[in-house]
């Protein structure tokens, strides 16, 4: 087995969960340097991952001055940081493991993919679902032709009341401003699976939605400007912050986002409760994204879907496949999938595992973390799996998202191409 070297440029919640399956994959990768900012996240890195002290840096540029120390490096900085390492790094001749959104505008997308394109490096963003068992055995079923040809999906990405309340309301997606609109941040995600899926080019879209409930006006009467200060609905709002983030002492990632830190303590929870936005009510916030959308999607030979993102559900994602000899019906939930025969009339549970040969991957966006790693390090040593998310096809999927928001803010049907680059 050849081992990979990796650093790792951003090392916040997701540079660390990518990171973290390198633990388990048998050696196959070594993180050799890292750069970031926040000094407890670097020494996080250096004591698990055993990074010396000596390849641990502040900020990107000195580690990049290096020259290539790596077989790859993985772009894991907020969206509005990505384009000028991820530029930088492939100028070294790193090939790259890149979180998504690519980069919040049409530009640097499209000039980042030019940069890979000329240096002929591989770029590969970060849409995990294309590698969860759930998506991977959607896509063996429409290919095998079970269903006949697609002719509809309906897709739903239930984000979660408390999701939305702690990532773009309270958190740092929460401005498109500092990040990006929502359909790109959260749900770059789904346009890409949706064009795997059916594995046709999207022509054009038409999108609704707005912030409808995560605002000032909805506040409860008499609601202070922080949890911890006492609501008046202190026992029953389901956005407590006090609740979510200090005395749930099982989420740890709601923790470590609020204190900035890997290793939360209940100080520094508290504190960040008492004065930053994590704790601030839920209707005072700076949000500024959507709490639900709506996209119509038109592929090429008539296949039409219908995306709904929505804050107001559990969690979760659901999808309806509708093909001219059956339909397929689950959930990521869900173990099975339930398949509809028109010619025998007889519904049937397909399990996920049985399609997958023997795939166990459970955990991490559905086991895509997992899934994604294993494919990038298969791609280094020159074997691609087959489902691969290159930036070329992810900046075009990013031009549906891009359309999707145009439409929304214009009430416009938007054709896809008029602000595509395809050549």
């Amino acid at each position: 087995m050849e081992q990979k070297k990796l650093i790792v440029i951003g090392c916040g919640s997701r540079g660390k969960g990518y990171s973290d399956k390198t633990l388990n994959m048998d050696g196959k990768f070594r993180i050799v340097g890292i750069a970031e900012p926040i000094a407890e996240k670097r020494e996080y890195f250096k004591k698990k991952y055993g990074v010396p002290a000596d390849m641990i840096f502040e900020s990107w540029e000195p580690l990049l001055a290096l020259g290539k120390i790596a077989d790859a490096a993985i772009i894991s900085t907020m969206d509005r940081d990505h384009f000028a390492p991820a530029a930088a790094a492939m100028r070294e001749g790193y090939d790259l493991l890149l979180e998504k959104p690519v980069c919040p505008t049409k530009e640097e997308c499209i000039e980042l993919y030019r940069i890979a394109k000329e240096l002929g490096r591989r770029v590969i963003v970060c849409h995990v679902l294309r590698y969860t068992p759930f998506f991977n055995a959607l896509k063996r079923i429409i290919d095998s032709g079970m269903i006949g040809k697609v002719m509809n999906i309906q897709h739903i990405e239930a984000v979660g009341n408390t999701h939305q309340s702690h990532s773009f309301v309270r958190g740092k997606w929460g401005n498109s401003e500092r990040s990006s609109c929502m359909i790109l941040q959260k749900s770059c995600h789904d346009m890409d699976i949706l064009q795997w899926l059916v594995g046709k080019r999207c022509l054009s879209v038409q999108s609704f939605g707005s912030r409808t409930y995560f605002r000032e006006e909805n506040a409860p009467e008499g609601a202070p400007e922080f949890c911890i200060e006492g609501c008046p609905e202190y026992d029953t709002c389901p956005y407590n912050a006090v609740k979510l983030y200090y005395e749930d002492k099982k989420n740890g990632w709601f923790r470590g986002a609020a204190a900035n830190s890997h290793e939360p303590t209940d100080e520094a929870v508290l504190e960040a409760i008492k004065t930053t936005n994590w704790g601030r009510c839920v209707f005072r916030c700076d949000n500024d994204v959507v709490d639900h959308q709506v996209v119509n999607l038109e592929f090429e030979d008539g296949i039409i879907a219908s995306f709904t993102m929505s804050a107001f559900t559990k969690g979760g994602r659901e999808i309806r496949i509708m093909g001219t000899e059956g339909e397929i019906i689950s959930g990521m939930d869900r173990d099975t999938i339930t398949h509809f025969d028109f010619k025998t009339r007889k519904t049937e549970e397909l399990p996920i595992r049985d399609m997958l040969k023997g795939n166990t991957i459970v955990e991490g966006h559905g086991g895509g973390d997992a899934g994604i790693m294993n494919a990038f390090y298969d791609m280094l040593c020159g074997v691609d799996q087959g489902n691969l998310s290159d930036i070329e096809i992810s900046v075009q999927n990013h031009m549906i998202a891009f359309a999707a928001e145009e439409s929304r803010l214009t009430g416009k049907v938007v054709a896809v191409d008029d602000i595509s680059f395809v050549e």
